[in-house]
């Protein structure tokens, strides 16, 4: 009997699982299928078939998390020689029929093939074949939210590589990039194409392009609870949907083209290798007025600044002139990006009693 046979059977014609009450131990290393249900409320299904499973997203057991500690490897009292074997099985290329899962959100437990998923987890393996059940999350939450909008693009799009959103709302607004891109395509080569198809093209040719030049730029460091992902559906979405006219700096639009196609052809011909970095350098000259007993000292101060390249000690209106060279912030202004670096960094210095500054427009530099 194939295992959505035995789900059905199983069911006699009803879409919610009833499994027997028991209590899961919390210091039995695996988690418990039927807690984490019943946390999520997740008791309407869907096959998802045979697929390859990430071996580190198999946390539990549906009904042995008693037998296996938290590496997934058999307790004391069990006997080792079926694990064994198998093991050496698994070296020897023996294939195996695919283990059978329950998934839900991104865990997954074993309903059966618990040995099998021992065994490859010592023997270091990445993945593993599995029949997949997934259980629907019936809470109402943000998280469920979010995954149901990845799950759903996932489905529609096939991608192999997981895009990783923070944001609800944001994968819609690539399916809606896909979508795009698809009739392009259609346009341009005169020829059919599938939204899986235009998926994985603009997976290849637009997104992995812009990704790689923003996790360049470490942009990200200025948004620690966000993902590259989350910068390229921002990024994306205001410079091809909405079209705003932005406060940062010049030289942006020629990195990054208005239009999403145009972006797409300048990246066909560079190797990844060669992908710009979104940087751009901001020259700007701070005028300082301080306390003549501490000018020195904050010469020194401001000297060991990376961002510092010049400082001067001069006569007439200021006392200090100081030349910063900054780095330009995609989602700032200059001015923006100046002004916090000037006030974290000038401003707060004891002696300091005002500053200004001085941006370049045309220059001419011998």
């Amino acid at each position: 009997m194939g295992f959505a046979s035995w789900i059905s059977k199983a069911c006699k014609k009803s879409k919610t699982f009833f499994f027997p009450r028991r209590t899961c131990d919390p210091a039995s290393g695996v988690k418990c299928f039927d807690d984490y249900q019943k946390e999520e409320s997740a008791f309407d299904y869907r096959d998802r078939g045979i697929r390859t499973v990430q071996l580190k997203a198999v946390v539990g057991s549906v009904g042995r998390y008693q037998d296996f500690d938290s590496r997934f490897q058999p307790r004391q009292h069990l006997p080792t020689e079926r694990l064994e074997w198998i093991k050496e099985a698994m070296q020897q290329g023996k294939v195996f029929e695919p283990v059978k899962l329950y998934q839900i959100k991104d865990e997954y437990y074993v309903l059966d093939g618990n040995h099998r998923i021992s065994a490859a987890k010592a023997l270091g393996n990445e993945e593993i074949l599995a029949q997949v059940i997934e259980f629907i999350p019936g809470r109402n939450t943000f998280q469920n939210i979010l995954y149901f909008e990845r799950s759903e693009f996932a489905d529609k799009t096939r991608l192999t590589s997981e895009i990783g959103l923070t944001e609800a709302g944001h994968y819609v607004r690539l399916l809606d990039q896909i979508a795009f891109h698809e009739k392009y395509l259609k346009e341009e080569q005169h020829q059919e194409f599938t939204f899986s198809d235009a998926a994985q093209d603009w997976y290849k040719t637009i997104y992995r392009p812009l990704y790689t030049i923003i996790k360049r730029s470490r942009l990200i460091e200025k948004f620690p609870k966000r993902t590259i992902a989350d910068l390229y559906a921002y990024i994306s979405y205001h410079q091809w949907t909405k079209l705003q006219k932005r406060a940062y700096g010049i030289g942006i639009d020629k990195l990054i083209p208005k239009d999403m196609e145009a972006f797409r052809k300048k990246m066909a011909d560079i190797k990844d290798n060669d992908y710009p970095e979104m940087k751009r350098g901001i020259t700007a000259f701070i005028l300082m007025s301080v306390d003549g007993n501490r000018e020195f000292r904050i010469m020194e101060k401001l000297f060991h600044l990376e961002e510092v390249k010049e400082v001067h000690s001069v006569h007439g209106d200021a006392d200090i002139l100081v030349k910063v060279e900054l780095t330009r912030d995609l989602l700032c202004s200059d001015a923006e990006v100046i002004s916090q670096f000037v006030h974290v960094n000038f401003r707060k210095l004891q002696g300091v009693k005002s500053t200004k500054t001085l941006i370049p427009g045309f220059s001419k530099i011998k």
